[in-house]
C-alpha cells in the first residue's frame, strides 16, 4: 500500500490556514518528499508523520515556493543524527541551486546525492517503485511526477508442483526474482500468472494543460494537480503566468481517465476553492478541493 498525504495545498505564499503545496508519500519504509516549500517541516509536523524515513526529495521546479524550506529541512535531518544518504532530483542546475541555500546549512552529518533531471522524461528506479519525471509547461523548467508500484501476477502453486520447484524457493520466485539451484533455473514466468493492475500516482504543479501530463496521468488511482484559480474570469490570468484554472485541471483528469483528482496549489486570493466545485464537477464528478493534510491510503485492488 501507498500512504499520500498532500501536506499543503498553497501557492506563492503560506498562509495562517493554508501551507505550501508539498506531497509527502510513504511506501515500504521509505518516504519521498515532492517540493520543499517554506513551513513544509510545520505541515509535516503537524501530521504527525517523521523526518526520518525520507530519502528522497523531488522538486518539480526552483520557484522559492517549492524549494525555500529545503535549508531549515536539512538542518533538522542533521540534528536528528541522520547518516543515511538523500537524494535530491530536479531540474537542471539541482546541485547549483541546493547549494547556494546550503550557504545556511553548511555542515550536514549524512550525504547528500543529486540527480538532475536531464530528458523531457525520464524514469527513476528505486525503494520498490518507479517515479518518472515528464517536463510541464512553466514560465521556469517545470516537471510534474508519476510514481507507479507494479504487481506481479499471482502465484500458482499447482504449476509450481508440476514443476517440482523446491517450496523454499517460491518466496524469491513471487518477487520476480529467478533462482538457479545447480543445473536447474527456476524462473518468476513459470510460477506466476499475468501481471496484476498496480498502483499509480501523478502530481503537477505550476504548468499549463500539456500531453506529458494527459499521457503520463493516464489510469491514475490518484491525480493531484494544479488549481490555482477556480474563478472562471482569470483564465487569461493563468495563461499569462502559465497555471492552471480548476476547470482546465479537471479537463485534465476526464481526458487522462483518472480514478480521483485532488486540486492543489491555490491562489493567497482563493479563501474557499470549495465554492467553485460543482462547476468542476459537471466535468469530471470525482473531484476534490483538497485542503491540507489530506491523506489517503492507496492499495491494490483485488
Amino acid at each position: 500500500m501507498l500512504d499520500v498525504c498532500l501536506l499543503g495545498t498553497g501557492g506563492m505564499m503560506p498562509l495562517p490556514y493554508r501551507w505550501l503545496t508539498s506531497l509527502l508519500v510513504r511506501y515500504n519504509g521509505s518516504s519521498l518528499l515532492i517540493d520543499c516549500g517554506e513551513g513544509t517541516q510545520i505541515a509535516i509536523k503537524e501530521k504527525g508523520w517523521s523526518f526520518k524515513p525520507i530519502d528522497v526529495i523531488c522538486f518539480t521546479h526552483y520557484h522559492g515556493d517549492h524549494i525555500s524550506g529545503l535549508p531549515g529541512l536539512l538542518l533538522t535531518m542533521g540534528n536528528a543524527d541522520r547518516t543515511e544518504p538523500l537524494t535530491l532530483i530536479g531540474p537542471k542546475g539541482l546541485e547549483r541551486v541546493v547549494n547556494s541555500l546550503r550557504v545556511i546549512a553548511p555542515e550536514l552529518p549524512f550525504q547528500i546525492k543529486y540527480i538532475e533531471i536531464t530528458q523531457p522524461e525520464q524514469i527513476f528506479e528505486m525503494n520498490g517503485y518507479r517515479l518518472k519525471a515528464f517536463r510541464v509547461n512553466h514560465n521556469v523548467t517545470c516537471y510534474g511526477y508519476t510514481m507507479e508500484i507494479d504487481r506481479a501476477g499471482k502465484f500458482d502453486v499447482d504449476r509450481a508442483n508440476e514443476a517440482a520447484i523446491p517450496q523454499k524457493f517460491w518466496g524469491s520466485l513471487q518477487k520476480g526474482e529467478n533462482v538457479q539451484d545447480g543445473d536447474n533455473l527456476y524462473t518468476p514466468d513459470m510460477v506466476l500468472g499475468p501481471a496484476r493492475k498496480g498502483i499509480k500516482l501523478t502530481y503537477c504543479t505550476d504548468t499549463r494543460p500539456t500531453d506529458s501530463i494527459r499521457n503520463n496521468a493516464k489510469g491514475s488511482d490518484l491525480f493531484i494537480c494544479e488549481g490555482m484559480y477556480g474563478e472562471k474570469d482569470k483564465l487569461k490570468k493563468a495563461k499569462e503566468y502559465k497555471h492552471m484554472t480548476f476547470y482546465e485541471a479537471a479537463q485534465l483528469a476526464k481526458e487522462a481517465e483518472v480514478a480521483e483528482m485532488w486540486l492543489t496549489h491555490y491562489s493567497p486570493s482563493l479563501t474557499h476553492p470549495e465554492e467553485y466545485m460543482d462547476e468542476v464537477k459537471k466535468i469530471f464528478p470525482n473531484s476534490i478541493a483538497a485542503k491540507d493534510k489530506r491523506t489517503v491510503e492507496l492499495t491494490f485492488s483485488d
